[in-house]
């Protein structure tokens, strides 16, 4: 009756002592194929990265997406406003399109982008009603710029550029900018995109031209795009002009930024906002202040 007691405690703790070491063992064999999942992941996204450089998707990619923001206050006998009895209305909208198109030894990028905002004022009973109908215009951008470039490699190419901004409801081409020159455009990264343009001649187009000089200069573009996490979206955009005869007075510069997070169908909420330093503009226009801006607030929508 002891032997066989013996036996089966014996049994049960080399039973247990095997569980043991299985596990263990089973545990050693986990951790070696979760190193050699997580090594064969950082091999796949350096192939995946290498495919995207070394052979991009050729042909046209084409899209639409734009930010629409709308403003509704009121006042009704609040003493303390400037307008007690008041209503303001104000729309504003930023579109942009594009299409581009890569191959093996070329590619032509084109870009349209339009701002419009206008904004509506009631100050009270008195205003005259064919003022309280008008809107007036508060925001009036049109660009359009075209760049073909000719590459040597994967990162270089040579190129050409050319851009046209002016208003497009109130004094179209009065002024108008169109900029063409010849250069270089370097592409380190897939979302980064910089032209460099030495031979450039910015030529503006005025009624007045005593308040406007073209003048020869370097053309700079720099484009980023990059998704910051799903469904996030970030586009930054400058384009400057540095003028060969006066850098101070006739150069102009412009920077956008605009992130946008899409929540069903392609519609999402978007912010906009721009920076513009254009001394022969603001001069024009009587101001003695060089910096403008503007910012966008509300729905955007992709195609």
């Amino acid at each position: 009756m002891k032997t066989k007691f013996l036996l089966l405690a014996l049994i049960c703790i080399l039973t247990a002592s095997l569980s043991a070491q299985t596990k263990e063992e089973l545990t050693a064999q986990k951790t070696e194929l979760e190193t050699q999942i997580n090594a064969l992941k950082t091999q796949v996204s350096e192939i995946e990265t290498k495919i995207q450089t070394d052979f991009p998707d050729y042909g046209w990619k084409k899209g639409l997406f734009g930010t629409v923001g709308a403003n509704l206050t009121g006042f009704n006998n609040w003493v303390t406003a400037a307008n007690p009895d008041s209503r303001n209305i104000t729309i504003q909208g930023s579109f942009n399109a594009f299409a581009n198109r890569n191959e093996e030894k070329y590619f032509w990028n084109n870009s349209l982008n339009l701002n419009l905002g206008w904004q509506r004022l009631i100050k009270d009973n008195t205003m005259p009603l064919e003022e309280e109908k008008e809107f007036s215009q508060t925001a009036d951008i049109f660009n359009i710029n075209s760049l073909y470039g000719y590459k040597l490699n994967s990162k270089f190419a040579i190129s050409g550029l050319g851009e046209y901004r002016t208003n497009l409801l109130n004094n179209f081409n009065n002024p108008g900018y169109l900029d063409l020159g010849v250069g270089a455009t370097w592409t380190p990264i897939n979302d980064l995109i910089v032209v460099f343009h030495p031979l450039n001649y910015n030529i503006i187009f005025a009624d007045d031209e005593n308040m406007y000089q073209s003048s020869l200069g370097t053309k700079i573009l720099a484009t980023y795009t990059r998704t910051i996490a799903e469904r996030f979206n970030w586009k930054s955009n400058l384009s400057a002009f540095v003028s060969y005869k006066d850098l101070d007075a006739l150069s102009n510069y412009t920077w956008t930024n605009g992130i946008s997070f899409t929540a069903f169908k392609g519609i999402g909420i978007g912010i906009e906002y721009a920076l513009r330093i254009n001394k022969q503009e603001t001069i024009a226009n009587g101001s003695d202040k060089t910096l403008q801006q503007y910012f966008i607030i509300g729905l955007t929508y992709s195609l």
